[in-house]
């Protein structure tokens, strides 16, 4: 799987396009605003995404989506039950706030917890990790000895060297701790966690030194 990262808008939000080894296939993961470069970048890349999977419904991650739907009609949008409702209220995913009314064609697939998502000869696993949102997930993928570390997006649930807040609505930091400690430093150390802001980090390396989990 090939991995390309765009940080964009004014909240730096990752974009993440996941490309099949074979190159036939590719996903998104999150849309900020604006979206068009990674629309420039996908097309440069000779690939058109089939799935845009939301890690939740804040606006600074799904702003972008009517763009996108526009540019590929037939891109199908995956998001947590829990917070498919976000996508088409300005007020539920916080566009209100900011004086804006962002909104979205409604998902297509709804997902839950253990979840797969396929993308070439990889499945991304679903994992509900409630906290940040009611229903933000993280995309975990294994993989088998000598093909490299697992991974796991982690969108606004675990950062480096922080975590997600918990003061809009929804938010729980009982529950968004929980969710990191269960589903998350569960994960084997070497596992490569790719954020919904910032850099990269690993499990291990939040394990040891995350001063929020400490």
């Amino acid at each position: 799987m090939k991995i390309e990262i765009l940080a964009i808008g004014a909240f730096d939000a990752n974009c993440y396009l996941l490309i099949a080894e074979d190159g036939r296939q590719a996903i998104l993961i999150d849309a900020p605003d604006p979206i068009e470069p990674m629309i420039d970048l996908a097309a440069r890349l000779g690939v058109v995404p089939e799935l845009l999977v939301h890690t939740h419904g804040h606006v600074d991650h799904m702003a972008g989506n009517e763009a996108l739907k526009r540019r590929w009609p037939n891109l199908k949008i995956a998001i947590h039950e829990a917070d498919a409702a976000m996508l088409e209220s300005p007020q539920w995913n916080l566009s209100a706030l900011f004086g804006e009314g962002a909104t979205s064609p409604p998902a297509d697939r709804l997902l839950k917890d253990g979840d797969k998502i396929s993308l070439g000869d990889e499945t991304l696993e679903v994992l509900h990790t409630p906290g940040h949102t009611a229903g933000c997930i993280c995309l975990y993928l294994a993989r088998p000895k000598n093909s490299g570390p697992p991974l796991v997006i982690t969108g606004d649930t675990l950062f480096s060297a922080s975590i997600g807040r918990t003061d809009f609505p929804g938010g729980n930091s009982q529950q968004l701790l929980r969710s990191i400690r269960t589903k998350l430093l569960s994960l084997p150390d070497e596992t490569i966690c790719y954020p919904g802001h910032g850099p990269p980090t690993t499990i291990g390396r939040e394990r040891r030194e995350n001063p929020f989990l400490l």
